[in-house]
Order: structure tokens, then sequence, then C-alpha cells
């Protein structure tokens, strides 16, 4: 049953709209931060490494986002470029801002974490003007992130490529992405991710995110089943509910409930998972795929990038996820 209808007419797949930084992923795993003395730098930022992970896989993409006018940005831009992803919404701060910055943590494969550095970021200097209708008008789905909503201007640029989408029939994806620090308070955040909430038409976030949606609300229980129907009630078709190692649930407004199965995974460390499982499923979507199907190629997807040292260069081919699918069949990879 397809749930969400892709307008075929439209010549750009996927568009992104949000943060854009550098990830500097420890070298020397197996130990903390403070023992670490080198780090690989890469492209990051949750919607930057959907982007790319949809662009590997073969969909026209393009971003929409705001990159410092440094080396860093350039180093963004020009890696955005290589990975064929349109840059024609990606514009150049000229305030002085800078790039954001995502030190990784690999203490053991399980205990990972990220120290962040968020202060005068130029992703979220992005202006509404410098939203290109006219890029998002021509795309088949718009994926927006919650991080992009921590600050003005660009949580107004944010509302205004959702309206730009709704009025060109674009089907819009919303990846919460909660970063408490980047908020100066938990009432703020969740008054402004329930108002994005109420427009999108697929939900993506770990139960403790919706937790933090759901402040003002009644579900002591934490019931996935209470926390998806209040979204069906606005736009949302689907609703996915993320539980960590006990996986994801995918509701649908028909009152279903869609579980897949999951793959096991060398890991090397834990982040990443999320976008990777995003871009396979919002693909497989694309395909027109039934849903348990979408949510296994994404868990195959993510398993692929949590083996890896790095998220966005890791990023899969449609090829690279059969195989491993194929594989995992077969019992030749088994978990750590």
């Amino acid at each position: 049953m397809s749930y969400i209808t892709f307008d075929s007419s439209k010549q750009t797949d996927f568009v992104a709209i949000g943060r854009l930084c550098i990830d500097l992923n420890a070298n020397e795993i197996n130990r903390p931060m403070e023992m670490t003395s080198t780090f690989t730098k890469y492209v990051g930022g949750s919607p930057a490494n959907i982007a790319i992970g949809m662009a590997r896989l073969g969909m026209k993409t393009g971003f929409v986002g705001k990159v410092a006018n440094d080396q860093m940005g350039r180093f963004i831009t020009d890696y955005l470029e290589r990975n064929g992803i349109s840059t024609s919404g990606v514009t150049t701060d000229r305030t002085g801002a800078v790039t954001g910055l995502a030190f990784t943590e690999i203490k053991s494969p399980s205990d990972c974490s990220i120290l962040m550095y968020r202060d005068n970021v130029a992703d979220l200097k992005l202006q509404p003007e410098e939203v290109p209708e006219e890029l998002i008008a021509g795309a088949k789905m718009l994926l927006v992130s919650g991080t992009a909503l921590a600050a003005s201007p660009s949580r107004e640029a944010v509302f205004l490529a959702i309206d730009y989408a709704r009025k060109h029939g674009v089907a819009i994806a919303f990846d919460i992405d909660y970063r408490p620090y980047t908020w100066s308070s938990d009432a703020e955040t969740a008054v402004y991710y329930n108002l994005v909430a109420e427009k999108c038409d697929i939900i993506v976030g770990t139960r403790e995110e919706f937790d933090m949606m759901e402040r003002f609300e009644r579900n002591p229980e934490r019931l996935d089943e209470i926390t998806a129907a209040k979204w069906f009630n606005y736009a949302a078709k689907i609703v996915i509910i993320k539980h960590g190692k006990e996986g994801s649930i995918a509701y649908t407004k028909d009152g279903a409930s869609h579980r897949a199965v999951s793959y096991p995974a060398k890991v090397v460390k834990t982040f990443g998972a999320g976008d990777s499982y995003a871009a396979g499923f919002l693909y497989g979507l694309m395909q027109g795929w039934e849903i348990a199907r979408c949510m296994s190629f994404g868990s195959a997807a993510a398993c692929i990038v949590i083996s890896s040292h790095s998220c966005s260069d890791a990023m899969p081919t449609a090829e690279q996820v059969h195989d491993y699918i194929a594989r995992c069949e077969r019992g030749e990879i088994t978990a750590t």
C-alpha cells in the first residue's frame, strides 16, 4: 500500500534544508577524547548526511542551507557538489559566522559521544529570502531537520520552506534531530517542534525525542500508539519511532504498525545510524516499496555506516545495501 504520493513530473527527487557542519571523528578509538590526538575531517550535520545518503542511492538531490565564508565552508560546498548535490540553494554567510564543529569520541562500539561547537554558526544564519521557492517547488520531497529551528532567522526560513512545499504539492519529512544544547528552554523546543510536525507527512524520531515534544501532554506511559495517533489528526501519514537496539516501529494512518528485519553489524561507532536509516527508508518509500521493506533497507544502510569510521563518506549506494542484505541472509556477516 502506498501511503505517500510523489509527483513524478518533478525533476528533483529530494531537497533537504538545515545544518551543514564539520565532523571531526577520532582516529584513536577505544579511548576517551582527553587521550585522543588526531581526528579526520568529514562533512556532517544530520540533513547533510541524509542528503548525501539520498544522492549516493541515486536520487537527484539538492540542499538549502548556509555555510561560513571560510575554508570549511568551501570544503562543505565542494563536497556536496562532488557528490552530485545541487548547491543552488546554499548561500555563504558574510557576517563573520563560523562553521559548526562536532568532535566525536569513540570509547567503544557502544560508548560514543559528540562534543559540538554551535556558537555563532553560519547554518543558523539562513534568511527566509535565501530559500529558493523554485528549487523546492521542483522536488518530490523536502526534508526538514529540527536543529534548524533552534534560532532565528533559520527558524523562519524552515517555516517558509514548508509553506513552499505545501503550496507546490511536495511531500515533507521531518527528522526531529533534537540537540538540547542549541535551545534556550524545553518549552520553546516543544512549541516549535510541534508547529513543524503538524505540517509534515512523515515524522521520524527517537522515543526520547517524541517525549520532549509531548511535555505539555498526557502520555505518562510513553505509549507509541498515543504518540503516533496525535499526528494523524494533522498531516502525517507515517510516524516512525526509534527504540535504539530494540528497533523501530512505523505507524501509518490506517492504524497499522510495521516492524522490519534487522541486520547484524561489525560496529565501530553508533553515530550516523539514524541519518543512514532515514536515507534508506525515504529512498525505499520513493521506490513505492512496502513500509517493512523500506525499514529493512534503512536498517541495512545504517549497519554499513556504523561499521565505518565516517558518516557522510560511508553512506552506501543502493547496490551496496542490496549486497549487504544478501550477505546477511547467507550468514556471512555476524554482529560484534
